[in-house]
């Protein structure tokens, strides 16, 4: 079985009824500003500020942009997760030239999801090219004021997008990076090398940026539609090279950069994982270059 069952934490299945409830209300067209009043009634202001509850502009669109590469077994649950998130948005699937049905998949799904609240942008690449390569295509895309990288397995879950969210929305950051190493959030016990590995690259990026983040290596990275514009036209990477290569990217600007917790059920190589030591060494050398200029 390749499936990747996730772990859901308390504050994650919390955080799933009080989503719903929000659903139930904006089905009963019940405006954004009185749905918040009413979750702040019934949880407390703490509550709702801890689970990322605070109220949206009018206008705010989020694009989910998820590069999609032999993900036919996990797409369908992922995509369903993510348009679960009770926040209006774009989901950006850019197929890698996949050998499986995941095309198939994301098809489907395009054509189930064109409702007022989310809907589904589909492109393809006839040569597998590389995750940095896919984002490249679905940022070119991208229409909302927000845009977070999603991967199609489920190692992430979606339903922690309006913690990460809220500090853009409140003003405070232009980009925010979803840490698995800040120690409140429940992740999976894997690899110990592979952790030793992801904590080495982010020291040496640090040493090159002068960030001091926890997890560079981490697939959750938001950004406000403004630093994508900025960025885009210079990102070269197609491979995993394009997580320390957009780090020191945005760290050489002037943007706030937040960190948050988030939780992590890791998958093995049985069940798909894709990421190898090739990698690794691709991202020592991409620490480097970019850590001395674009």
């Amino acid at each position: 079985m390749n499936q990747v069952e996730p772990f859901e934490s308390t504050e994650a299945r919390i955080h799933t009824t009080v989503c719903e409830l929000d659903r139930s209300l904006a089905e009963e067209a019940v405006d954004s500003p009185a749905r918040s009043a009413t979750l702040k009634q019934l949880l407390g202001e703490a509550a709702c500020r801890h689970l990322g509850i605070y109220e949206f502009p009018d206008d705010f669109v989020l694009s989910v942009v998820i590069p999609v590469y032999n993900e036919e077994k996990t797409l369908r649950d992922l995509v369903m997760r993510v348009a679960a998130v009770p926040i209006r948005k774009e989901i950006i699937l850019i197929d890698d030239c996949s050998r499986d049905r995941s095309l198939l998949v994301m098809q489907s799904l395009s054509e189930e999801f064109q409702n007022g609240r989310t809907r589904i942008v589909t492109d393809r690449h006839l040569k597998n090219r590389g995750k940095g390569a896919a984002l490249r295509t679905g940022f070119a895309k991208a229409t909302g004021n927000v845009i977070i990288i999603q991967d199609a397995d489920l190692e992430y879950d979606p339903s922690e997008y309006p913690r990460l969210l809220q500090p853009i929305v409140n003003g405070k950051a232009d980009v925010v990076f979803g840490s698995r190493f800040l120690g409140d959030q429940p992740h999976r016990v894997l690899y110990f090398w592979h952790y030793l590995g992801n904590k080495f690259l982010t020291l040496l990026s640090n040493c090159f940026t002068n960030l001091n983040l926890t997890d560079m290596e981490t697939c959750y990275k938001v950004f406000r539609r403004e630093v994508i514009a900025e960025i885009l036209p210079t990102l070269k990477q197609n491979r995993f090279g394009f997580e320390p290569e957009v780090t020191a990217k945005v760290a050489r600007r002037p943007f706030r950069i937040f960190e948050m917790s988030i939780s992590y059920s890791g998958r093995t190589y049985a069940q798909g994982k894709k990421i190898g030591w090739r990698d690794g060494f691709q991202a020592l050398w991409c620490i480097v270059r970019y850590g001395l200029a674009d």
